[in-house]
């Protein structure tokens, strides 16, 4: 496939790379290069996620750049991949890092329903963000070095249900003030404006990495439930045109609306794992799982100067905090945020997506449809293309 090739790519970059910061859009590729060797075998994919790891972890475990005093659920991802770190090499500092990390989230403001707040300078705010980016490092420490009990995650999940649901429109809006208080919200409900397809996907790629890790029968009960909803929600959504989920995929006619690719990736992920799982009810989640992914394939690669380059990834987008009235959650602020190529949004998701795919496939071959169907529906990039770059690759 052609993002075969240009996840290779970008991971030998990606190795190379230093940020003066540590960041959740670093950790996605992270949790990708995991995904990638762990369906592969591949080695390069655990150098390229070690060697960039190990410029932030020291010799007792401290993390770079990290600052457990903002309580900030983003700074949690990227340890994630501290835990396979920790079993492939046995460097305790990688295991102190993880103990860092749940140090605050032991320590991390909730909502008096018990959900932990997005940051600490979004006091009693909820987001379906925050809800990737610390639950499911909170299960897999619960069942490497904790007591294995995943209730209070659950819990979390069925807050987000009792508070973000919406049952019109059968989607989750984007984020939840408990008080009430704060610009962007409704003074009635506390919700959010808008359905933002990334946050949609953020809780999704959620259930999909906790479910694996709950033994608790009636957890499973309830997250598989809460998850079958949230996902046909969001397929009823899908645009048919393009195969992808759109910016806001409530409004369809809004002018310009796109099809943005980290979200649908995301959804494609959390279908085709949640079919390896065994959680939906047929096969029909898996096929669509596939179609989406090779929707994103045959439409968001370009070809500039030799090199592929993924594209439609939206580069941000939030609410407030108090003072930035232009994150007020509007149709047009998301609409108007920029859309960007390569972004680590994006790519990180593409690598996860791209591995659930090789894993899927490996258990049921006869998944999805031949990628010669859309390539003759959405006219991409070529093969002969992919087959010079292999060709110019190994001279």
């Amino acid at each position: 496939m052609l993002m075969e090739y240009y996840l290779e790519q970008y991971a030998r970059v990606f190795a190379r790379t230093d940020r003066d910061i540590w960041n959740y859009e670093d950790g996605c590729v992270l949790i990708g290069l995991n995904a990638l060797w762990e369906a592969t075998g591949n080695e390069g994919y655990f150098t390229a996620m070690r060697t960039f790891i190990d410029r932030y972890i020291d010799e007792q475990g401290n993390i770079r750049l990290y600052r457990m005093e903002d309580y900030n659920l983003d700074f949690i991802p990227s340890g994630r991949v501290l835990f396979p770190l920790y079993e492939k090499t046995g460097r305790e500092a990688y295991r102190q890092a993880a103990e860092a990390l749940m140090e605050q989230l032991r320590r991390q403001p909730r909502t008096k329903a018990g959900s932990f707040w997005h940051k600490a300078i979004y006091p009693y705010q909820v987001w379906l963000d925050g809800l990737y980016m610390g639950l499911p490092f909170y299960a897999m420490y619960q069942r490497r070095f904790g007591d294995g009990d995943l209730s209070d995650i659950v819990l979390q999940f069925t807050n987000a249900r009792k508070t973000l649901y919406d049952e019109g429109a059968r989607l989750y809006r984007h984020a939840y003030c408990e008080t009430r208080d704060i610009f962007w919200c409704d003074r009635e409900t506390g919700l959010s404006p808008n359905f933002w397809t990334r946050s949609i996907g953020w809780f999704l790629m959620a259930f999909a990495d906790v479910y694996g890790l709950l033994t608790d029968e009636g957890q499973k009960r309830t997250m598989a439930a809460l998850w079958r909803e949230a996902m046909d929600g969001m397929l009823e959504r899908l645009d048919r045109k393009s195969g992808m989920f759109l910016q806001l995929p409530a409004l369809p006619d809004e002018p310009g609306n796109y099809p943005e690719t980290s979200g649908t990736l995301m959804a494609a992920y959390s279908l085709m794992k949640g079919a390896r799982l065994g959680v939906w009810p047929d096969q029909s989640y898996a096929r669509k799982g596939v179609e989406i992914l090779l929707a994103v394939e045959a439409t968001q690669f370009r070809m500039q100067d030799g090199g592929l380059h993924l594209g439609g990834i939206c580069k941000g987008a939030g609410l407030g905090p108090d003072g930035n009235f232009r994150r007020d959650g509007s149709a047009a602020y998301y609409l108007s945020e920029e859309v960007v190529e390569d972004e680590q949004k994006g790519v990180g998701v593409c690598m996860m997506a791209y591995a659930e795919y090789l894993r899927l496939r490996a258990v049921h071959p006869e998944t999805g449809p031949e990628v010669s169907l859309f390539l003759k529906k959405y006219d991409p990039i070529m093969p002969d293309e992919i087959a010079r770059l292999e060709a110019e690759k190994k001279r």
